[in-house]
């Protein structure tokens, strides 16, 4: 095969893979603007509640809050184990993380939003026949048994459009933690550049949170096997 048009056929293979998860990428803001802070949630964890930002200082603690509450315990770990469970056609097992998803009480309050996300997301992927976990996945949500999450979704994807799961994770993160402190900026009046500062200024450990996710762990939530 000549080496020209394998290479513009792999480029083209990329740009799909790319744009496929960006597009689940995109649909976060969305899922983000939904989420209400019910006093039962500020309860859970009060730094939380967006109605204590007031300025960049009440900003970077509420981005410092999501990334120690839930991304980097929750979402990331998650993302992970949906990776190795679908790369390894662990249907059972994605299931399983499914319900153990479903067990985290920070996770209650955003379960209506997560689940549109993650059952629209899933069934773009419906036409691809030969992919049986995707298949699978969508009979246990159709059924009752699964949710949807939309974190499980975005790893599976990764795996299914060979998205590398460290770049997935990376940009997962970065998203999700820039288009909060975009809408805090909306909300409060903060200007777009001081938000995306601070954004920055909190990701600043990013990778090594990553690295940690990638690694055995001893917490069975946590590893990816």
């Amino acid at each position: 095969m000549n080496s020209e048009p394998k290479a513009a056929l792999e480029f083209a293979n990329e740009t799909v893979s790319q744009r496929r998860f960006q597009n689940l990428l995109g649909d976060l803001t969305g899922l983000l603007e939904q989420v209400g802070r019910p006093p039962e949630l500020v309860a859970l964890a009060p730094a939380l509640n967006p109605q204590l930002i007031r300025d960049t200082a009440g900003l970077q603690r509420f981005l410092e809050a999501y990334i120690q509450r839930l991304l980097v315990p929750i979402e990331l770990p998650a993302i992970a184990r949906a990776w190795a469970h679908t790369s390894r056609g662990e249907t059972r097992e994605l299931i399983a993380l499914d319900s153990e998803l479903t067990g985290q009480p920070l996770l209650t309050f955003f379960a209506a939003a997560s689940r549109e996300i993650g059952r629209f997301q899933l069934s773009a992927l419906r036409p691809l026949r030969d992919q049986r976990v995707v298949q699978r996945y969508l009979t246990a949500i159709e059924s009752g048994q699964a949710q949807g999450w939309h974190t499980l979704v975005y790893g599976l994807t990764l795996f299914v459009y060979s998205v590398p799961l460290r770049q997935g994770l990376c940009h997962y993160a970065e998203q999700t933690v820039y288009s909060l402190a975009e809408i805090a900026s909306r909300r409060v009046g903060l200007s777009a550049a001081e938000c995306r500062d601070i954004a920055g200024k909190v990701l600043a450990e990013l990778p090594a949170s990553i690295e940690k996710t990638l690694a055995p762990q001893d917490s069975p939530f946590l590893a990816v096997r």
